[in-house]
């Protein structure tokens, strides 16, 4: 730490926590574990359990749907291997034609699903029957998945276009079920969340068909009320388990913001070095030092940029160590991922710039420090990340590199934000009407329909399988509502996306498909003229016809980037929550959002010059949503000396804030959500800023901000206030995603403007 940090660095770290060591709190294995389980368990260094893991254990054994909520590398897998490991053995038939228990495992990633079934086999052995069944399996793998395992390891993607449209092929497994695992379920957040927990009230209804109620067992990363997002997810009362008894190496964990530079960028705002630069020489100094490290990039091309830069670095001094320094991804072989893995493990590799593909399914121990470059969007993956150092029980460092990025800079002058209990909560709405209602066409395909099934689905049932009726999808017979179609029912629904057709990425000259975007991104990314990057590699779009989802792109080199300026409308259809702050108003509700991109900057690529702006002639967008907003009124205006010249200005620096710091309130992207402000909308007659979810139907992150809007807007306001800078950068007020340029931004009457706001809210207190 004191080689990170002497001279010129020494002012980059801005705060440093001491995580003292933590000693385990053992208990005795439980009485009903099979001494075969135990004996394995002791033989592979598990000698007693953690208090946390018998505490879930015992809840699943009897039957109530649990999550355990702890610390990385808490063992949260053993809280619920004991249970289902020893049913699913322990009275599986041998011989006979009557199936025993079986239980269903289901991960985000199928690189955990992988690393779950060594375990499963390495601790069941013969006694549990296992194996994966993901879109990699064989025809015979799944036929044997369906006949023989006793556990199976899933995906949500899979149990929703293979296993449940085919359930009839399932039947005494899904008859049999005991248990269903959902493993890291704080990543199930926002409009994938929502789909995700309408496929697992899918799963539940069928398997009460064949005559099984099993038991939800859920694993999370410590989050702010995980019962509560438990219980969303499957729609079941959920008991959490939230005490962390396993032991941990001290850990020093240091919060770093890169210096400023000597270039300026839109607005002629200071520019700060790249948290990927400084992450090069942080990766490099500590591979020289021989300390093996990780450092999480959050992009594809940031972390083989990071990787060769330190590569070059440490060249320099050590060409031999040069190639111990490798870069981990997705999109590697899979073979390839396995050997860095093991590289890593034994120590041949001592650096490693990886992307979040080595954050989950893979158990490497031993490493002696981890650089996170970058908010990785939510606390409980940069604590899954930071919680990579020092798993063998040993001292660790951590460190926090921030971007240039409200948020970040946020995070690294309020370490408390970090360092305490934790306030984001995983935001999914699995009542959004437009994720209910392709999932009632999917399982009315499967079985009809029934009045009684309809409240499993939500309130917005009723008026969804309404409308399909009327278009023709589904039919009323007495025993319900069945699919008529002859296409399947569950490709109505994409579980990773919600907004319609993809657009796909071709190479003109070859006709190669590069990949795709959703139709509503395509318009600001690949529109004709858009510089557009692809694993590396720089495109130009050369048309853009949306009427066949279709971009056609050659690659190319320019010199300059580009940015779609947008112009958008918002209107208030209805507001369902409502609270008076003083004379200022908050409100939650369903707004419909106009959008139109009018045009696209040409950007120099060093300097961010303005070098010509082009007209685009594409159709609005059109979105109905949810939103959350706040207005403050003319009095209010004049006491924060804001003249009618400056509010605009002040709103839209308000608005910008506000959706940077969100993501430290609801598990979101600053790219899901969006904004408009207004210093006289037609609505309310009075300045106004909205912050809304960018997803049809909404996602369930506006109403947390609204829930939460006090500490939320409290906090945007200590960003602006707090930025060094003299009239907003890309640390406080500016946005990569501003459709209007960044213009007009006032941040000193954005303090103004929230400081009125605030003075009414709950628990105000005069600023500083």
């Amino acid at each position: 730490m004191r080689r990170l940090t002497r001279g010129r660095r020494a002012s980059r770290v801005t705060h440093v926590e001491w995580v003292p060591a933590r000693p385990g709190q053992a208990e005795e294995w439980p009485a009903w574990v099979p001494d075969w389980l135990v004996k394995r368990l002791r033989d592979h260094g598990v000698e007693r359990p953690w208090r946390h893991q018998v505490a879930a254990a015992e809840l699943v054994r009897s039957g109530v749907h649990t999550v355990l909520a702890t610390g990385t590398a808490s063992g949260k897998s053993l809280g619920y291997l004991l249970p289902v490991l020893t049913a699913v053995a322990s009275t599986q038939p041998r011989r006979t034609r009557r199936r025993g228990p079986t239980a269903l495992y289901l991960a985000p990633t199928k690189a955990l699903a992988a690393d779950q079934l060594r375990v499963v086999s390495t601790l069941g052995g013969p006694e549990v029957p296992a194996i994966t069944c993901d879109g990699d399996s064989t025809r015979e793998e799944r036929d044997w998945a369906r006949d023989h395992a006793a556990y199976v390891l899933t995906n949500p993607d899979m149990l929703h276009r293979s296993v449940l449209p085919g359930h009839s092929r399932w039947a005494k497994f899904l008859g049999s079920l005991r248990y269903v695992v959902v493993d890291e379920c704080h990543h199930y957040r926002g409009v994938f969340g929502s789909h995700v927990a309408q496929v697992l009230r899918r799963l539940r209804r069928l398997c009460a068909h064949y005559g099984a109620d099993p038991v939800f067992v859920l694993a999370s990363a410590t989050v702010s009320e995980p019962a509560v997002s438990a219980s969303r997810l499957t729609g079941l009362p959920v008991t959490a388990v939230t005490e962390d008894a396993s032991p941990h190496g001290g850990l020093a964990f240091a919060l770093w913001e890169p210096p400023l530079t000597q270039f300026t960028g839109e607005r002629g705002a200071p520019v700060r070095r790249s948290a990927t630069a400084e992450t090069a020489d942080l990766l490099a100094d500590l591979v020289v030092d021989g300390v093996r490290t990780v450092a999480f990039i959050r992009s594809r091309r940031g972390a083989e940029v990071v990787a060769l830069q330190a590569r070059n670095h440490v060249a320099e001094v050590s060409p031999e160590l040069a190639s111990r320094i490798a870069a981990y991804r997705s999109g590697y072989l899979r073979e390839d991922r396995r050997e860095l893995e093991q590289a890593l493990q034994d120590a041949r590799l001592l650096g490693v710039a990886a992307t979040n593909a080595l954050e989950l399914g893979v158990d490497i121990a031993g490493l002696d420090a981890v650089l996170v470059a970058g908010y990785p969007g939510t606390r409980a993956s940069l604590w899954q990340q930071a919680g990579r150092a020092g798993r063998d029980g040993r001292g660790a460092l951590a460190v926090f590199i921030a971007r240039d990025d409200p948020l970040d800079t946020y995070l690294v002058h309020h370490p408390e934000a970090i360092f305490g209990p934790p306030v984001e909560s995983t935001v999914l709405d699995p009542d959004n009407p437009y994720v209910v209602k392709p999932h009632l066409a999917a399982a009315a395909a499967e079985l009809p329909l029934t009045d009684a099934d309809l409240d499993q689905f939500g309130p917005s049932a009723r008026a969804a399988i309404e409308e399909l009726q009327a278009e023709g999808k589904v039919r009323r017979r007495p025993q319900g509502w069945f699919w008529t179609r002859r296409d399947r029912a569950c490709d109505l629904a994409d579980i990773r996306s919600v907004g319609g057709e993809q657009v796909r990425l071709v190479e003109g000259s070859t006709g190669r498909l590069l990949g795709t975007v959703d139709a509503d991104a395509a318009h600001t990314t690949a529109h004709t003229g858009a510089v557009y990057l692809h694993q590396g590699e720089t495109y130009v779009v050369r048309e853009l016809d949306l009427e066949s989802a279709v971009a056609i792109v050659e690659a190319a080199d320019p010199d300059y980037t580009t940015t779609a300026r947008e112009v958008t409308d918002i209107e208030i259809l209805e507001s369902e929550r409502h609270t008076d702050w003083g004379p200022a108003t908050l409100d939650f509700g369903s707004v419909a959002v106009e959008s139109r991109v009018v045009s696209y900057l040409r950007r120099a690529l060093v300097t961010g010059e303005v070098l010509g702006e082009v007209p685009l002639d594409l159709p609005p967008r059109r979105l109905r949503t949810r939103a959350v907003w706040w207005t403050v009124s003319d009095e209010q205006l004049a006491e924060a000396g804001l003249s009618s010249r400056e509010v605009p200005g002040a709103a839209h620096a308000a608005e910008h804030a506000s959706i940077g710091l969100l993501p430290l309130f609801a598990t979101c992207d600053r790219w899901d959500i969006g904004g408009v402000s207004t210093g006289l909308h037609p609505d309310t007659g009075r300045v106004t800023v909205f912050v809304y979810d960018g997803h049809p139907g909404g996602a369930g992150f506006a109403e947390r901000g609204y829930d939460a809007a006090a500490d939320w807007l409290r906090a945007t306001r200590d960003a602006i206030a707090g930025c060094g800078c003299a009239d907003g950068c890309p640390s406080c007020v500016q946005s990569p995603k501003c459709g209007n340029g960044n213009n007009p931004l006032d941040k000193a009457g954005a303090v103004r403007l929230l400081d009125v706001l605030l003075a009414g809210a709950p628990g105000s207190a005069s600023p500083e």
